[in-house]
């Protein structure tokens, strides 16, 4: 199954998903467990890392990601998804390096 519906982050479908997720988030992060205060606003440097930040939408379910329910979509920044993604992308790595 595909993760994004359209089969891309460039489809109709998904950007009118991903529009619909910023606009409920008001732009900002929408606070990840790891960081629970976070409200970084899109396109503004980040009040701890002073990147720019660029919302990302997350599925807070790794392990169904075509699950496009709303309520496992978050918009989070870059610190957030990527804290949120790291094992599952460790992970990956070590399948990897096992199969070289």
């Amino acid at each position: 199954m595909k993760r994004y519906p359209g089969g891309s982050i460039r489809s109709p479908e998904w950007l009118s998903i991903r529009r619909e997720i910023l606009d409920r988030a008001g732009n900002r992060c929408e606070r990840s467990p790891a960081f629970p205060d976070c409200r970084a606003e899109n396109g503004l440097p980040h009040p701890d890392t002073g990147s720019k930040v660029v919302l990302t939408i997350a599925h807070v379910d790794d392990d169904r990601p075509e699950n496009v329910d709303r309520e496992n979509l978050r918009a989070w920044c870059q610190r957030c998804h990527n804290t949120h993604d790291a094992p599952r992308r460790a992970l990956s790595r070590r399948k990897a390096a096992a199969h070289e």
